[in-house]
């Protein structure tokens, strides 16, 4: 008797986005707004970067139809190039969502690409939230079948995976029928790119932006009948095993359809690298026990598992490293009581005493270890030393941040962001996402009136 084939993993994946509707995922619509919410404050907070409005001006030339709203900012570009800056500043300060099993940051490249895309078209909050979710879903559930050993070869996961994301999404919404949907995710594994090295650097967040603007660019062009290898994935020769490795099909597929990836997602209270998490509130809770005891530190020794050494045991010349240090990190909570935008920023990374502090501080491996797990040790002058320890950070599954952080982190993020976006407006908006007749109008509302060039006469 002739077997019958398995179907592949992009046929698999696009039969359940194709098929699942709002009543499959409004149980996830909550999570959904709340990762959606904490999208825009971290785009709010870099959207005048100078990297972003670089990017901007790269790009203003060559952009079509202005159809799309660049977040905080007043004029729109067309939907590819409004989903790579949305993209690129929202992962620019470290500060976006994380799947905790991947360290993916899902919101960036989904939410970037399917925003830009609602704007062209009348679409529902309903039809909006489904495609993120089920984004989502692809994006995380292909990075589970890789993990850990893809980040740890040098691939950018967040850019890697995050563009299966954007591509199902999207076609999604636009509304393909499965074996389009399919295409569309073949189409992105020949697009997918991103390495960790570039971390500290700007370039790695062109490649989360490419991963936003390239899904996007997969499903429209699936959209008109381009087609992809039906194993793009876990072929031979496919996406998973050019990047060097054998999939892990059970883990990617195992309760497709019924149990949703957004719902293990969590939210950053500081804007650094996840796995410092746990480093900077143990400095927390030591500079509360040594009071005004900060200047008798000798010095600081953190222990943690290889993951958080190969990270964070680096010197710091600049705010980007600083937001991947050990060092830096532990500057912060001792010395500063506080981990915010502005502790990362380039002025207090220079200061002399944040500085002479870093000095003081060494990493040592700690096996036994979890990931995103520290224990902290303070050496003081007298001779005494203090220890703490954490395993559950402030922003973990187990600790998550409520609501109202993630609302005032986006108020936070228009302060530090000197955007003119009103907060209160997105706030409400995003709350209110799954009632919204039409994404596109909402968006639009949210842009203030670009400001009039004033002209002289003689």
């Amino acid at each position: 008797m002739p077997q019958v084939p398995t179907p592949s993993v992009s046929k698999t994946l696009a039969d359940v986005v194709a098929s699942s509707s709002w009543a499959d995922v409004e149980v996830q619509s909550h999570e959904a707004r709340r990762s959606i919410l904490n999208f825009f404050a971290t785009a709010l907070g870099s959207a005048r970067d100078p990297v972003v409005v670089a990017a901007m001006r790269t790009l203003s030339p060559f952009s079509g139809a202005a159809t799309s709203t660049v977040i905080g900012h007043s004029h729109p570009m067309d939907a590819l190039c409004a989903s790579f800056l949305n993209a690129i500043s929202a992962n620019l300060l470290d500060f976006d969502d994380t799947h905790p099993e991947t360290i993916i940051h899902p919101a960036a490249p989904v939410a970037a690409a399917l925003f830009a895309l609602a704007e062209t078209r009348k679409l529902s909050g309903h039809e909006v939230l489904t495609a993120f979710i089920l984004g989502v879903d692809v994006e995380c559930r292909i990075g589970n079948s890789v993990s850990p050993r893809h980040y740890a070869r040098g691939w950018h996961i967040t850019s890697t995976c995050g563009i299966f994301g954007a591509a199902a999404a999207c076609a999604k919404l636009l509304g393909l029928p499965a074996q389009g949907i399919a295409n569309a995710i073949g189409l992105a594994a020949s697009q997918s790119a991103g390495n960790v090295e570039n971390l500290p650097s700007a370039a790695k967040n062109v490649s989360v932006g490419n991963a936003a603007r390239n899904g996007l660019f997969a499903a429209l062009l699936a959209q008109q009948g381009y087609e992809a290898a039906p194993r793009a994935i876990e072929g031979p020769l496919g996406w998973a095993r050019t990047m060097g490795d054998e999939p892990d099909l059970p883990r990617l597929l195992d309760g497709l359809g019924k149990t949703w990836e957004i719902a293990k997602n969590t939210y950053k209270p500081y804007p650094a690298g996840i796995v410092f998490h746990s480093v900077i509130d143990a400095c927390l809770l030591l500079r509360e026990r040594i009071g005004r005891r900060v200047g008798q530190i000798e010095s600081v020794t953190v222990h943690g598992s290889a993951l958080l050494l190969a990270r964070g045991d680096r010197p710091v010349n600049n705010e980007r490293d600083a937001r991947v240090s050990i060092h830096h990190c532990v500057a912060c909570g001792l010395l500063l009581g506080a981990a915010g935008v502005a502790e990362f920023a380039q002025e207090t990374v220079v200061r002399p005493d944040i500085a002479q502090l870093r000095q003081k501080v060494r990493a040592e491996l700690d096996g036994e270890m979890p990931d995103g797990a520290a224990r902290v040790t303070l050496r003081l002058s007298s001779g005494e030393n203090l220890t703490e320890t954490v395993t559950s950070p402030r922003g973990s599954q187990a600790k998550p941040l409520a609501d109202s952080d993630l609302e005032e982190k986006l108020r936070e993020g228009v302060r530090t962001g000197r955007s003119d976006w009103d907060a209160a407006r997105v706030i409400d908006a995003i709350w209110r996402l799954d009632a919204a007749d039409d994404v596109g109008k909402l968006l639009q509302s949210l842009r203030p009136p670009p400001a009039r060039r004033q002209t002289t006469s003689n």
